[in-house]
């Protein structure tokens, strides 16, 4: 019997399948981190269920869930897209990770869309608990599942964009006050548990056009009210993804 001859065959793995590996990957590591875990999934589920059920702010007429679901939603998408993408690749840039990637058979581009793909993973498993708590707690969602679609893809790229700028031009350090911060003044006055008419008119004209409100708003419209697609809303998402991505692809530093 003869075994054969087998010769080598080097080379790089195809794009797609490098891809598909390097997204399982930083899914894998960002399910594995606590501190993530807590960020992307623990604080906003104790936020639905805290204000869901503790009358401390007033959400108008109707469910205070029906107006807490919608906001939590965007501000899952935010902790995951935006400030946990932020702070994993600014530590990854520090530690040289990024620089051994880029050396690597992997092109950069398709390093960032495997980070892409894992966001868009988590975010669904985000969306699926956060659904889930929102139903046991007596949600009531209207409107149709294409326009939620759209907006969740729109303020992924908007604020994944925002994160890979601040994680690629800051120091990894500055990147983790940053993001923190920015997540906990976007929570408090983006229209995710407070509403943006107890703001006075003038702010209220600058919080409307940040992704946050945009996101909470235009799912609000969706969800709550029922409407079609809000598409002031994706407008300014849109034009979010573009400047964000466009300014991160055009600064981000390797090194």
């Amino acid at each position: 019997m003869s075994t054969g001859t087998h010769s080598p065959r080097p080379g790089a793995a195809p794009v797609g399948r490098m891809i598909a590996a390097q997204a399982a990957l930083e899914t894998r590591m960002l399910l594995r981190n606590g501190e993530q875990l807590l960020l992307t999934v623990v604080i906003p589920s104790l936020l639905l269920v805290l204000f869901s059920t503790v009358d401390v702010v007033d959400t108008g007429a109707g469910k205070a869930v029906d107006f807490l679901a919608p906001g939590v939603l965007a501000l899952a998408v935010m902790s995951t897209a935006f400030t946990g993408q932020a702070i994993a690749t600014g530590f990854e840039r520090r530690y040289g990770v990024l620089k051994r990637l880029g050396a690597s058979p992997l092109p950069r581009w398709a390093l960032m869309t495997a980070k892409t793909l894992s966001v868009l993973v988590t975010e669904v498993l985000q969306i699926a608990l956060l659904t889930v708590i929102a139903f046991a707690l007596g949600w009531s969602p209207e409107g149709g599942p294409l326009p939620v679609a759209l907006l969740l893809i729109l303020g992924t790229a908007a604020f994944s964009g925002l994160g890979l700028l601040m994680a690629g031009t800051l120091r990894a350090e500055a990147t983790l006050a940053a993001a923190n911060l920015v997540f906990l003044l976007l929570l408090v006055g983006g229209g995710v548990i407070v509403p943006l008419e107890k703001f006075p008119d003038a702010a209220r004209a600058v919080l409307e056009l940040l992704p946050i409100s945009a996101l909470s708003g235009g799912l609000r419209d969706v969800l709550q009210g029922g409407a079609g697609m809000p598409w002031g809303d994706a407008l300014i998402l849109a034009v979010w993804s573009v400047l964000g991505l466009g300014a991160a692809a055009r600064f981000f530093r390797w090194e």
